[in-house]
């Protein structure tokens, strides 16, 4: 697996976002990234394994813990990383279209006058 090293300059807020963790019984991993922000300038990228927070291993680090030590990160972040095995989702958001249901027959409103 392909590693790599992202330094951010401080303060928070970096602009990803976390998932996993040991309480979660899954990796510590870049969920999403804010477009304009510190973290979308690099090579940070959504999928990818956070393996260090400045310098300590996220091995058995909690989703907390993790969340913690970056906010305590002043002057910069450092992240030691790993390339997900999958490749990230490609962002093809198209833009929302609300069609109208087609009403069944048989689910027709029927207007009857009340006597």
């Amino acid at each position: 697996m392909s590693t790599y090293t992202v330094t951010l300059n401080g303060p928070a807020p970096y602009g990803f976002r976390l998932q996993g963790g040991k309480d979660f019984n899954m990796p510590l991993t870049i969920s999403r990234i804010t477009p304009g922000s510190k973290a979308a300038g690099g090579t940070l990228a959504q999928g990818d394994i956070i393996s260090a927070i400045d310098g300590v291993s996220t091995e058995g680090m909690s989703h907390l813990e993790a969340q913690n030590k970056i906010k305590s990160a002043i002057n910069k972040l450092t992240l030691a990383m790993q390339k997900s095995r999958r490749p990230a989702p490609v962002s093809t958001a198209a833009p929302r279209v609300d069609s109208p249901m087609p009403i069944i027959p048989h689910q027709k409103v029927r207007n009857t006058p009340t006597r």
